[in-house]
């Protein structure tokens, strides 16, 4: 079992218009609601790729049913808690005409301090079950997105804690004040990309060099393995020891909302698998990119993946 964690869930409109006129009456060509959110779209990919994910987080109201019966319709194992805010919804707008794609993210609402408890009770017994117990041993904890406004700052490093308890890989895509509480904790890898990472240390990275420095410091702070994406450009990837830059195929992409959670998806599939640093990121690279050839975040064709992964460039650099 992979455990996916998010706070923050939503369910996903795609709207797709031949022309979007501002300020005008616009009719889309093709709408499609799904279930979505960061820890979402990775347990999609993950149950794409044969994995048993297993989501959690928060739900409420009509939005959280619906984003329920959707992972139910999909085969996927959910323990959620359900609160008293109604679940965010997000639309993607694609103009085809203009080739523009505009995400429009509705923000999520605080919920009681009590719900913080349930949600870290839940995690603790899903990571804590073993096989021997009748359900399936928690191999990775995968924690993404942010807390809800007001939410605790320490709770990714409490279900890396966790993690760590029973030997499971622990994955962080995260920033900010989060990502660096659950660094006290010694996470297996942490994965923000490189605005992000810039906007958490203040300053601008003027080459991957700096972007390098950056990477070791957060190993010096506790991270195992760092892994920095950046849209189309490189992703950089650290183990403490080797720093490898991974190119993803150049595509025409449909919708690249997503396509970092699907990122992280094929990563902690193939670390989880034994594969190192370098190669998992060849495959997560290639996943990504599949994940921008679909309309729906997270619902990708894994014959995209096989045939993109040929395309994915490697280069193991020596580090300064």
């Amino acid at each position: 079992m992979i455990f996916c964690i998010g706070a923050t869930p939503a369910v996903q409109r795609v709207m797709v218009f031949r022309q979007l006129v501002p300020d005008a009456v616009n009719r889309a060509t093709t709408t499609l609601d799904g279930a979505a959110g960061k820890s979402i779209n990775v347990a999609k990919v993950l149950q794409t790729f044969g994995e048993e994910p297993l989501a959690t987080g928060f739900l409420g109201g009509d939005r959280g049913q619906f984003l329920r019966s959707v992972l139910e319709n999909k085969g996927i194992r959910s323990d959620f808690v359900a609160v008293a805010p109604r679940t965010r919804q997000c639309i993607t707008v694609i103009d085809e005409s203009g080739g523009t794609i505009t995400e429009l993210v509705e923000e999520s609402q605080p919920v009681a301090p009590e719900d913080y408890e349930k949600l870290v009770a839940t995690v603790r017994l899903h990571v804590s079950q073993s096989a021997s117990s009748g359900a399936p041993a928690c191999r990775a904890v995968v924690m993404s997105g942010t807390v809800t406004p007001g939410g605790p700052i320490d709770f990714y490093r409490q279900c890396t804690e966790m993690a760590h308890e029973v030997r499971a890989l622990s994955i962080v895509d995260a920033h900010g004040p989060t990502l660096l509480e659950a660094l006290k904790a010694g996470p297996g890898l942490v994965k923000p990309n490189r605005a992000e990472l810039a906007a958490m240390v203040g300053r601008n990275f003027k080459d991957d060099a700096a972007v390098a420095s950056t990477m070791r410091d957060l190993h010096q702070l506790g991270s195992q393995r760092i892994v920095v994406t950046a849209g189309t450009d490189p992703v950089l990837a650290f183990d403490g020891r080797t720093l490898w830059r991974i190119q993803s195929p150049r595509i025409r992409a449909l919708n690249p909302i997503g396509s970092g959670d699907a990122f992280t998806a094929g990563l902690v599939s193939r670390l989880a698998r034994g594969d190192d640093l370098g190669e998992a990121c060849c495959w997560a690279a290639a996943t990504g990119a599949a994940n921008a050839l679909t309309l729906m975040p997270g619902e990708l064709n894994l014959q995209d993946v096989d045939r993109l992964m040929r395309e994915v460039t490697l280069e193991r650099v020596s580090p300064a």
